[in-house]
């Protein structure tokens, strides 16, 4: 254990607590071990009781929401605001906590030139995008021991990286072939701000295509799965369905040579055999048999599973995850863990529910 760890219970606050995300963070960080939830800020409620916008919540906290600008000194803090906020504010931000956890995709890309291309901006603090580490622990658990400044990765982004990364690694991929994913995704994902897409007799039944070409996650794939200098190709398209919570990739991916199922169990088990959330998923019967997010509502795994194409060289890769908790705070805690040395499960043992 390091850092104040070592000495007594770490104190986090969040900023953006009235949203979804916000207000996984808070239900994990009441129940973490070894952390004291200080402080949730919200512009708009604060003042206001904690439990009357997360009502799960209730008999488990009286804190009520701050203004960000009451916020006290504290160990860690967790950003949760809207895409580009974080960014403009960092420099008051850091004063308030010798690490941040950034759950918005202000600082997940490491070149600001990708911030032009794919969010149609120039970043206002290009200097920093090289001081954060990349939250995603399975492929960067050594460098979040020591790090100060931690960008959780996007949630379509985590199931696809996280589906893929086996076979980047051993380098069977053949790039010289694309790689073609498809995420579905639930509502949750778009956040707590109501919009003509999340009304209800327009989202329910839905299984809406919004994303066909050009999702800024595809970015973040490119980032993290280069091998050698040379990025793989990406087509990567994202669509809704009637779902709260939950994201499902489908991955087609070419191998330089013929794989079979056992290849595969041999692989994955290879890169993924000791990680504490993910879990190889595929089984010869039943309903579950390959990754399946309803029943990953509200745990911190990632079940990833496989097919290899009989006819071809082509491979089917599925990940599946709760996009409110292994894509967003349950990964930001489990990043926070690693940070302070703390036992990497620690406060993120939810397994899920079934039936559901």
């Amino acid at each position: 254990m390091n850092g104040a760890a070592r000495d007594h219970q770490l104190r986090a606050s969040i900023v953006g607590g009235s949203g979804y995300t916000g207000g996984e963070l808070i239900r994990l960080l009441l129940s973490h071990p070894n952390v004291t939830l200080s402080q949730a800020t919200s512009e708009r409620q604060a003042g206001k009781r904690v439990v009357r916008v997360h009502p799960n919540l209730r008999g488990r906290t009286d804190l009520t929401f701050s203004a960000t600008a009451d916020l006290e000194p504290v160990d860690v803090l967790f950003l949760a605001l809207p895409h580009g906020l974080a960014a403009s504010r960092i420099e008051e931000l850091v004063s308030v906590a010798p690490v941040i956890v950034d759950l918005s995709a202000d600082f997940r890309l490491r070149d600001s030139q990708g911030y032009v291309e794919w969010y149609g901006y120039d970043h206002p603090a290009p200097d920093l995008l090289g001081q954060f580490v990349y939250g995603i622990p399975e492929l960067h658990r050594e460098e979040l021991r020591s790090a100060n400044r931690i960008s959780s990765a996007g949630c379509l982004a985590t199931s696809a990286i996280l589906s893929l990364f086996p076979l980047f690694d051993q380098g069977v991929v053949d790039l010289d072939m694309p790689v073609v994913t498809e995420v579905k995704t639930g509502s949750s994902g778009s956040g707590a701000d109501t919009g003509a897409a999340s009304h209800h007799p327009e989202r329910s039944g839905v299984m809406r295509s919004f994303k066909p070409t050009g999702h800024r996650h595809t970015a973040e794939l490119a980032q993290e799965l280069s091998r050698n200098g040379c990025p793989p190709r990406f087509s990567f398209s994202a669509t809704s369905i009637e779902a709260v919570r939950g994201v499902l990739s489908t991955s087609h991916i070419f191998t330089r040579e013929r794989l079979t199922d056992r290849d595969l169990w041999r692989i994955y088990r290879n890169v993924y055999g000791a990680e504490p959330f993910i879990r190889i998923v595929k089984e010869t019967q039943g309903n579950y048999r390959f990754p399946e997010p309803k029943i990953l509502s509200g745990s911190n795994y990632c079940d990833v599973g496989f097919e290899a194409d009989a006819t071809s060289n082509r491979v089917v890769v599925l990940g599946a995850l709760d996009n409110l908790m292994k894509g967003a705070a349950g990964q930001a805690v489990q990043a926070m863990n690693i940070r302070f040395g703390l036992q990497e499960t620690a406060g993120l043992g939810f397994p899920g529910l079934h039936p559901i």
